[in-house]
C-alpha cells in the first residue's frame, strides 16, 4: 500500500457532501451556549517527492463550522499563515450552506474573498471570508500547502473555544525521519493508530510510517482569568523532529538540537549578524551624560534608544531594515528593531550584552525539547551584573523603568544567545516588578448621613504603567471622567496626578470626594466602607479548574481607611478582625477595624506571594478571594451614643 492510498483511506469529510440535517437546529439544541460547532476538522500531512525530485511537505486541511449566533461569524474569516519563501498555498475553495425555503442554497468562495496580509519578509498570511454567512449556516472549506521546509511537520489542534463532534489528523513519511509527537491538553484520544506502508522516491520503495489520531465531541475550550493562552492548555499535538537519516549516508545522524539552532539564528543577517554593527551609534552615545553604575549607563542607552525608534506593536525576532536605518531614517519598528538595536548600542558602548529569545504570555509557553524558530516571537537584552544577577532590558514601552520587562514577557523563561553559541543556555525569567496598589483615606462622616474626604492612591509596578498607559491614552479630562464614572454616587472637587514621569516611583492620584447621605434609620448608619474602594466580585467562578493561576507576578493591594464620626455618634458593631492565609505561604489577607473616641480605623491588606498558582492550588485560591471579599463586605454599625 502506497502512503497515498493509506491517507485516502475512510475520510472522515468528504469536501461538498453535506449532510442537510446539519442546515436544521434539531440537532444543535444541546449547544445553546456556543456561538458555532465544528463539525468535522481533518487534516492530512505527507513528506513525498516533488516534480523535481526535492522533498517537499504535504499539508492538507477540510473544515466544516455550523454557525449558530452572530458572534460566530468570526470564525467565517480564516487566517493562514506561510513563509514567504518555503511555502505555497493552492487548491482553496469553499462553499456556504444556507436552508432557503427548505432547498439548499450555496454559495462559493469567490477571489474577492481570499487576500494576502505580509506581516514581514518572512511571513505571509493567507485570509479569506467565506460569503453570505448567516446565523444557521454551514460553512465549508479546504486547501493545501506545499512547503519546502519538510522538516516542520505541522502541528494539530483538536480542541478550541467552540465544540467539535470530530477532529482528525493524519501523517505519513518516509522511514529517513524520526519525529516525536508531543500530546497537550486533559482530554484523551478517541482514536489513535500506527501502521507502515511503502511509496517510491525516485526509483526506490522506501518504507513509510504513518500515523492517524482522532478525538470526539471534543468539549469547548472555556477560558479562565489569569492565563497565558488558550494555546497552552488546549488539546493539540505537536511534533519535534529529533533527527533525518537519508540512505547511503547522505545526512546520516543529522540531528536538529539547540547547537544548530543557536549557531544558525546568530549567523542570520536579520539577528546575530546585526548585533556588532552598531558604530553608526558613537556619535549619539558620547553625547550621553557620563555615569559609572553599570545599571544607569545601560538605562541611559535605552533611553536614547527609545527616543530615536518608537514601537509599532509588532512582535518578532528579526529586524525589517537594517539597524541604522531603523535609528536614522524609519524611526519606529517591531520588538527585534528595537531590543537588537539597544543591544548593539550596549555593545558599541563597551558593555556586554546579548538577545536573550523568548515566547510572550499569548503566543505560548516554550518547550525546551523543541528547537523550533517558530515557537518563538520576542527578543530582549541581557546584561550581566558584577553581583550576579541578570538585569533584562526591553526598550518598547516608554512608561516602565529600565530592568523591567514589559508585562507581555513574563513568561519564565528564555534562550541566552552567547557569542560562542555553544555557551547559549536557557535562563530564568524573573519578574523585577509586582503590582502594587495602596490607598489610604481620610473620611468624615456628618450626621445627615452624607460622606466626604481625601484620598491618595498609588499604583506601583505594572499597575503604575497600566495607570500611566491609560492617562496617556486617554488624556487627564476624559481618564478623571471615566475615574468619576467608576463611582457614580461621588463628586470629585479635586483630582491630581503625581509623580507621572518618575517611573521608579508609583503614580499617584490624590483627590476630594463627597456623596450624599440618605436617612438614618434610627439614628444608626450601616456603612460599608470599602465600597468602591475594593473589589466586590470573586474572578474565580468555576467549582473546579485544569489549568494554572498564572498572575505572572506578585501583588498586594493595601486600604487604609480613617474614618470621623459626627458628635454624638460611637462605633456600634465591626467585623471582627480576619487573617486568612493561603498554603505553603502562598498569601496573606488580614482584616481589622479599630475604634477610638470620634474615630474608626479600618486596615485590609492582601498579598498574593506567587507569580503563578498550580491547578492543585485552586481550590485554596477561590476560598481566599471568598473569604476577602465577604468581610470586605461586611457593615459597620455607627450610632448615637445612649
Amino acid at each position: 500500500m502506497t502512503a497515498l492510498a493509506a491517507q485516502a483511506q475512510n475520510e472522515p469529510a468528504k469536501f461538498g457532501k453535506l449532510d442537510a440535517k446539519d442546515l436544521t437546529p434539531a440537532p444543535f439544541l444541546a449547544d445553546s451556549a456556543a456561538e458555532a460547532v465544528m463539525l468535522s476538522d481533518y487534516g492530512t500531512a505527507r513528506v513525498d517527492v516533488a516534480a523535481n525530485q526535492k522533498l517537499q511537505l504535504v499539508f492538507e486541511r477540510t473544515t466544516r463550522i455550523k454557525i449558530l449566533k452572530k458572534s460566530g461569524f468570526d470564525w467565517a474569516t480564516v487566517e493562514v499563515p506561510l513563509a514567504n519563501a518555503s511555502e505555497k498555498m493552492s487548491s482553496l475553495r469553499g462553499f456556504t450552506y444556507n436552508l432557503v425555503n427548505g432547498q439548499v442554497v450555496k454559495d462559493k468562495l469567490e477571489s474577492d474573498g481570499k487576500y494576502f496580509d505580509d506581516v514581514n519578509k518572512r511571513i505571509r498570511i493567507r485570509k479569506f471570508t467565506m460569503p453570505n454567512v448567516r446565523e444557521g449556516s454551514v460553512i465549508e472549506f479546504s486547501y493545501s500547502v506545499v512547503s519546502e521546509n519538510f522538516f516542520n511537520l505541522p502541528d494539530w489542534q483538536f480542541q478550541h473555544t467552540i465544540p467539535v463532534r470530530w477532529s482528525e489528523y493524519r501523517a505519513s513519511y518516509p522511514e529517513y525521519f524520526d519525529y516525536r509527537t508531543l500530546m497537550q491538553g486533559y482530554l484523551p484520544l478517541s482514536l489513535r493508530e500506527q501502521s507502515e506502508g511503502s511509496t517510491f522516491f525516485g526509483n526506490q520503495a522506501v518504507r513509510t510510517w504513518q500515523y492517524r489520531w482522532a478525538m470526539k465531541n471534543v468539549p469547548a475550550f472555556v477560558p479562565e482569568p489569569f492565563i497565558t493562552t488558550a494555546r497552552d492548555f488546549v488539546a493539540r499535538l505537536d511534533f519535534e523532529l529529533a533527527g533525518v537519516r537519508f540512505p547511503n549516508g547522505l545526512g546520516n545522524g543529522i540531528t536538529f538540537d539547540w547547537a544548530r539552532f543557536d549557531r544558525e539564528l546568530l549567523q542570520d543577517d536579520d539577528f546575530g549578524q546585526q548585533l556588532d554593527r552598531g558604530g553608526f551609534l558613537k556619535e549619539a552615545l558620547a553625547k550621553l551624560p557620563a555615569t559609572t553604575r553599570l545599571e544607569d549607563k545601560v538605562a541611559a542607552i535605552r533611553t536614547m534608544v527609545q527616543q530615536a525608534v518608537k514601537y509599532n506593536e509588532y512582535e518578532s525576532i528579526y529586524t525589517t531594515a537594517p539597524l541604522k536605518r531603523t535609528f536614522t531614517e524609519v524611526r519606529q519598528g517591531n520588538a527585534a528593531d528595537i531590543n537588537l538595536l539597544l543591544i548593539a548600542a550596549l555593545r558599541a558602548a563597551q558593555i556586554e550584552a546579548n538577545p536573550v529569545l523568548l515566547s510572550t504570555r499569548d503566543h505560548g509557553r516554550l518547550n525546551e525539547a523543541l528547537p523550533l524558530l517558530s515557537r518563538f516571537n520576542y527578543v530582549v537584552a541581557h546584561v550581566a551584573l558584577a553581583d550576579g544577577k541578570d538585569l533584562f532590558v526591553d526598550a518598547t514601552d516608554p512608561l516602565l523603568p529600565s530592568g523591567a520587562l514589559p508585562e507581555r514577557c513574563l513568561s519564565y523563561t528564555g534562550r541566552l544567545l552567547l557569542k560562542s553559541p555553544g555557551q547559549s543556555r536557557w535562563i530564568e525569567i524573573k519578574p523585577s516588578q509586582r503590582r502594587v496598589h495602596y490607598q489610604q483615606a481620610r473620611l468624615t462622616l456628618s450626621a445627615d448621613g452624607s460622606m466626604s474626604g481625601t484620598v491618595r492612591e498609588e499604583f506601583g509596578g505594572y499597575t503604575g504603567a497600566k495607570v500611566r498607559a491609560e492617562l496617556q491614552k486617554l488624556g487627564d479630562g476624559k481618564y478623571r471622567s471615566q475615574f468619576a464614572g467608576q463611582h457614580s454616587s461621588w463628586t470629585l472637587p479635586k483630582f491630581t496626578v503625581l509623580a507621572r514621569e518618575e517611573l521608579a516611583k508609583p503614580l499617584a492620584l490624590e483627590y476630594e470626594f463627597s456623596q450624599a447621605g440618605g436617612d438614618a434609620a434610627g439614628g444608626s448608619f450601616y456603612l460599608s466602607l470599602l465600597d468602591g474602594f475594593g473589589s466586590d466580585e470573586n474572578p474565580f467562578r468555576l467549582d473546579t479548574r485544569t489549568y494554572p493561576v498564572d498572575f505572572g507576578t506578585t501583588q498586594e493591594e493595601t486600604i487604609m481607611m480613617t474614618l470621623t464620626l459626627p458628635a454624638g455618634y460611637e462605633l456600634s458593631e465591626s467585623p471582627k478582625a480576619a487573617v486568612v492565609d493561603l498554603p505553603e505561604d502562598g498569601g496573606r489577607f488580614m482584616y481589622s477595624v479599630t475604634g477610638t473616641e470620634g474615630t474608626v480605623q479600618l486596615t485590609s491588606r492582601m498579598y498574593l506571594r506567587k507569580p503563578m498558582y498550580a491547578a492543585a492550588e485552586y481550590e485554596h485560591l477561590r476560598e481566599f478571594y471568598r473569604l476577602m471579599l465577604a468581610k470586605q463586605a461586611e457593615k459597620l454599625v455607627i450610632r448615637k451614643k445612649a
